[in-house]
């Protein structure tokens, strides 16, 4: 709803800026404390008009027009800034827009095809701590980009071909696999006592060479042992993703690029470019005029190609079939990724938007898969659960067993998803189980419970006749303050998709999610509900309940956190 108010508010702004006689492309509109949105035009025209950036904005504002039946209250000019106010309709559209759309609610005003590639991990042991922010961002801003009308399509590209995997592949043929053991861990601890093995024995790294080489080459035999390492890592990597409520649309191989001959060819066209020259045997990209003063390696000595030229290919191939492509990486990717996009865009292909995190890690420190010192996203899950479960028992003893494990397990995962997803991507974060699952902090469990809460007042109200949800109600009833800053915030729903989508930053959702459930409980603090004297208005104001419960789902559910009716 609010960009519809944003649309409103550019016309009647645009037309009174050209009735005072200025021409301008941005109105510079943005948040104010104000009022429900303000523009900074004025210190933009000021220079032009050659008067003072509030005289410019008192003229604007005595040539504005306001149509009937906007959703702009009114514009005046506070200072040189031009601030806007909602109307009582735009108030009263949000309350009907909510009930008539429910579910759908804020979202579809995009169009597109998106590729959306995260998590990726080294198929060479389980997801740890420090992939699951890679994976949680990657999901939430599919789900983002999904509910804002995108046709969005989730990656998880997979490395089934590069050393790791040889050595995985090696691994599988020297020491024993523990069928008992969850795949990927299996595979872990394989892979450990391999690379052990190799630096006790770096003769034995010459093995390693040559199945990278044989596989490159379409050995079968070696192409079937590293699809069956893979797809003993996948599949259990497959199972952690789930209880995350993580999924992924498709799972490409590297290997597929290379059978395909597309590596071949997109090494061709990069040589084209008279950009590559032999360093020690290898083939290199100068890719100098674009700011690396380090090469980029596309082709080893013995003629065997690499992880990024492999990506080289998947990004071309992803290019011709979306309009936009995002990838999701980790800083340790911030090179690599340059050099990718840089080079894509010296042969003339569709560059992909790159979202670069900082890493999550834990009180314990750092993880490394190769010398076995991780914790399992799968350890943390359990962990957390148990937690959560302590928790949910401590506030509802009285409920059977399978409520407080349901709930515990939406908590529990939720709380993990919320805690890691809240922090923008750009800033490292240490994840606390003890504060992600404090419900008495504004963290996951806190916006699940605004909307348990919400539940149980609709609950009790149709328990006791007070409710009946296909009633027509009067929206204009609802003017406390609470409640139209309840209202306000719910309209803001579409106005931070949106910006979400645009600048690829799911942190946004997580802070809104937090302030709606905070209006949502000042509302209730301060307004009577169930015990309202006079029955429109009580009807009215359960409405706005059902309203809050509505749009607290919605964005649990883009957040892709469950939202539980009781708690």
């Amino acid at each position: 709803m609010f960009l519809n108010f944003i649309q409103q508010v550019t016309s009647v702004l645009n037309d009174a800026v050209r009735s005072a006689g200025f021409e301008v492309n941005d109105l510079e509109l943005g948040p104010s404390q104000h009022a429900d949105l303000s523009s900074r035009v004025a210190f933009r025209l000021a220079s032009v008009a050659k008067q003072s950036p509030k005289d410019v904005a008192d003229r604007i504002a005595s040539e504005v027009v306001i149509p009937e039946g906007s959703y702009i209250g009114k514009v005046e000019a506070l200072g040189p800034y031009l601030n806007i106010s909602a109307s009582r309709s735009f108030i009263d559209a949000i309350v009907s827009g909510i009930r008539e759309k429910k579910e759908s609610f804020g979202g579809n005003f995009c169009e597109g095809r998106i590729l959306l590639e995260h998590t990726s991990a080294n198929p060479n042991g389980p997801l740890h701590v420090g992939h699951i922010r890679n994976s949680i961002i990657g999901d939430t801003l599919g789900r983002i980009l999904k509910r804002a009308g995108y046709n969005v399509e989730l990656h998880y590209y997979v490395n089934d071909m590069g050393r790791q995997i040889a050595i995985v592949s090696w691994a599988l043929e020297h020491f024993e696999f523990d069928e008992s053991s969850k795949p990927d861990h299996a595979i872990a601890d394989v892979y450990i006592k391999a690379n052990a093995e190799l630096e006790t024995h770096p003769e034995k790294v010459a093995e390693i060479d040559r199945l990278m080489q044989l596989v490159e080459s379409g050995d079968e035999e070696t192409i079937e042992r590293f699809d069956k390492a893979v797809g003993l890592a996948v599949a259990g990597i497959k199972e952690t993703l789930g209880k995350m409520n993580v999924s992924h649309d498709e799972f490409p191989k590297e290997s597929s690029f290379i059978r395909s001959g597309d590596v071949s060819r997109i090494v061709d066209e990069i040589k084209a470019t008279g950009r590559t020259e032999i360093d020690n045997g290898a083939l290199v990209v100068d890719l100098l005029d674009y700011g690396f003063e380090k090469t980029l390696v596309i082709q080893r000595s013995d003629g065997t190609s690499l992880y990024t030229t492999r990506d080289l290919a998947y990004h071309e191939w992803k290019g011709e079939r979306a309009d936009r492509i995002i990838d999701i990486f980790g800083a340790d990717h911030k090179l690599i990724s340059g050099q990718l996009k840089a080079t894509l865009n010296a042969i003339g292909k569709k560059e992909p938007e790159f979202v670069i995190f900082e890493f999550v890690s834990l009180p314990e420190g750092s993880m490394s898969t190769r010398r076995g010192k991780f914790i399992s996203a799968d350890e943390l899950f359990d962990q957390v659960k148990v937690r959560a479960l302590e928790e949910v028992d401590k506030r509802r003893p009285e409920m059977p067993d399978d409520f407080k494990k349901q709930v515990a397990d939406m908590v529990g995962i939720g709380a993990v998803r919320y805690d890691i997803v809240k922090v923008s991507p750009e800033k490292s974060t240490v994840f606390d189980w003890k504060e992600a699952l404090d419900f008495e902090k504004q963290g996951g469990p806190f916006v699940q419970y605004s909307h348990a809460r919400a539940c149980s007042i609709l609950r009790k109200a149709k328990d006791e006749g007070l409710w009946d949800s296909e009633a027509i109600i009067a929206p204009s009833l609802l003017v406390e303050d609470t409640e139209i800053a309840l209202i306000k915030k719910m309209g803001m729903f579409d106005n931070v998709l949106d910006q979400c989508a645009k600048e690829l930053k799911p942190h946004m959702l997580a802070i809104y999610g937090r302030e709606l459930a905070d209006a949502f409980n000042q509302f209730y603090r301060f307004v009577s509900v169930l015990n309202a004297e006079e029955e429109d208005v009580r009807a009215s104001r359960l409405a706005l309940v059902d309203c809050a419960r509505i749009v607290l789902a919605n964005t649990l559910d883009t957040l892709g956190m469950g939202a539980p009716e009781s708690m």
